[in-house]
């Protein structure tokens, strides 16, 4: 059965392979280019593991930045994880000893291919830790890789920190193809927008989620009631 788990978990991860193979790498590479040795990439991918946060994470750490300040922009930046978890109260809540390592390695990707297994899958929730399980190692793994490599190969590193945006847009087109309602995308859209330009592009997120969180919060009580 944990095999079987494990094959079907390995099957659908493969998108975030290949998208962490990648991402992962080029954080390793900035990592050494900052001057840090790849245990420290790996030490921040094995317990930070919040992949954008990351790369911002280099530049506070090259520049003596106040915890206080860090912890700030972290919850600012990841903040949305939280609204994740909510989809999977039910199934973490059944999950065990797993339930933390589950908090702890939601990511937008892992998020995506979980909300993609069907609810009668056989295994299911097997199958979800063992998509998270995949997931962080494949960012560890490909960010000590990438860290050797930028200590071993020089090389100009302008723009690679672009591949986390490029990421981000993959898996928005992803869902937006999959999606039969797109008032959702398109509501979050305009809201962020909207929180871009009243707080900055540094502080928006946090607002544009908590709103569209609230918008389409309330039909679906209002669904409930009704039925």
């Amino acid at each position: 059965m944990k095999q079987s788990a494990l094959r079907e978990a390995f099957r659908r991860s493969i998108p975030i392979l290949c998208s962490y193979a990648f991402v992962g790498m080029a954080y390793g590479m900035m990592m050494a280019e900052a001057g840090q040795r790849w245990y420290v990439a790996l030490l921040a991918s094995v317990a930070v593991y919040t992949g954008a946060f990351q790369f911002v994470l280099i530049s506070f750490l090259a520049g003596g930045t106040s915890l206080g300040l860090i912890a700030v922009t972290a919850l600012l930046m990841n903040g949305r994880q939280l609204f994740y978890s909510i989809t999977f109260l039910e199934d973490f809540s059944k999950m065990g000893w797993k339930k933390p390592l589950m908090i702890h390695t939601m990511t937008d990707e892992t998020y995506a291919v979980n909300l993609s297994i069907p609810e009668d899958q056989p295994n299911r929730r097997e199958v979800m830790f063992y998509v998270a399980l995949l997931s962080w190692l494949y960012w560890a793994v490909a960010t000590v890789c990438g860290c050797v490599a930028g200590n071993l190969i020089p090389w100009d590193m302008s723009g690679i920190d672009f591949c986390m945006t490029a990421l981000f847009v993959i898996i928005l087109m992803g869902q937006w193809e999959q999606a039969a309602d797109k008032k959702p995308a398109l509501l979050g859209g305009g809201i962020a927008l909207i929180a871009l330009a009243i707080f900055g592009g540094s502080s928006f997120m946090l607002p544009a989620l908590l709103a569209t969180s609230a918008i389409l919060l309330i039909p679906n009580r209002k669904g409930e009631k009704a039925q």
